[in-house]
């Protein structure tokens, strides 16, 4: 009951986020920013197991079963860096086939303004 409970607690936010997506245009690009947002980290977790797995190989030279426990944590590195690779090249595909590649997500009110330059005192400078 309780693993229910904080899996609800995790996923319902999502859910009530994508409820507010009206087209598939949307959909996607909300899953390439999420995507964007997860993958190095997830990569970067992976890229230090395979670099703890190599520690513990050269390490445990004259142990067997520590060095098969080691190639294990390489073995599992690399496959989790080539599932994240693959899920963030198919969502890319994912939003080049949708033509989303220059959808502009902050609306007409996305321009930055400008602001004129000052001196110390706050006197504009003339440029």
């Amino acid at each position: 009951m309780k693993k229910l409970v904080i899996t609800s607690a995790l996923i319902f936010p999502a859910l009530t986020s994508l409820a507010q997506l009206t087209t598939v245009t949307e959909v996607v690009i909300r899953l390439q920013s999420v995507i964007n947002l997860i993958i190095p980290f997830i990569v970067g977790l992976a890229v230090l197991v395979i670099v703890y797995g190599i520690f513990n190989f050269i390490s445990s030279a004259g142990d067997e079963e520590a060095r098969a426990t080691a190639k294990q944590f390489i073995i599992w590195g690399i496959i989790g860096v080539f599932i994240m690779v693959s899920i963030w090249g198919l969502v890319n595909i994912l939003v080049n086939s949708f033509g989303t590649t220059n959808v502009n997500t902050f609306g007409d009110n996305s321009k930055v303004p400008v602001v004129a330059p000052t001196n110390i005192i706050g006197q504009p400078i003339n440029l």
